[in-house]
């Protein structure tokens, strides 16, 4: 019986260790040159839609010109189905051509501010201090896409 109970235990341990990686970048899969800023929040309960409001007067508006001025590539909103579980019901994604294009710039920071203008900033920051009473950021990550061949 003890022989027994020693044979299963190994069995478990051979099967749940993980196997040695075996797979090379670019060999064995590709990582883009884009990258996404992610970031989960959690939105409280019944607040989706004000905050969404929210984000299409600051967020979406600022995201659709630096996307006309060619500073990113596109931006995403994600909402749960199920928004009352989990650590976060909405994830709102930046994507980049390059990591090159996050970096500050004072060339692209005046041409966007150029366009956007003192009175929407004014009002974005006005929109922004309102978040904290609806949601908590709880995360941000700086994704790429791979690609296994």
């Amino acid at each position: 019986m003890k022989a027994l109970s020693t044979f299963a235990a190994f069995g478990i341990i051979a099967f749940a260790q993980p196997s040695l990686a075996q797979l090379s970048v670019y060999q064995d899969y590709d990582v883009s040159d884009e990258v996404s800023v992610v970031t989960t929040v959690k939105v409280d309960s019944n607040m989706g839609d004000y905050y969404l409001e929210g984000l299409k007067g600051g967020w979406i508006e600022s995201n659709e010109l630096a996307k006309k001025l060619g500073h990113i590539e596109d931006y995403a909103i994600y909402g749960s189905a199920f928004p009352n579980s989990g650590e976060f019901n909405m994830i709102l994604v930046v994507s980049f051509k390059s990591t090159a294009d996050i970096g500050p710039s004072k060339a692209k920071y005046d041409e966007f501010m150029e366009e956007w203008g003192s009175e929407r900033e004014k009002e974005g920051r006005a929109i922004a201090k309102t978040y904290p009473g609806i949601r908590t950021i709880t995360g941000e990550y700086l994704m790429h896409q791979i690609t296994v061949k």
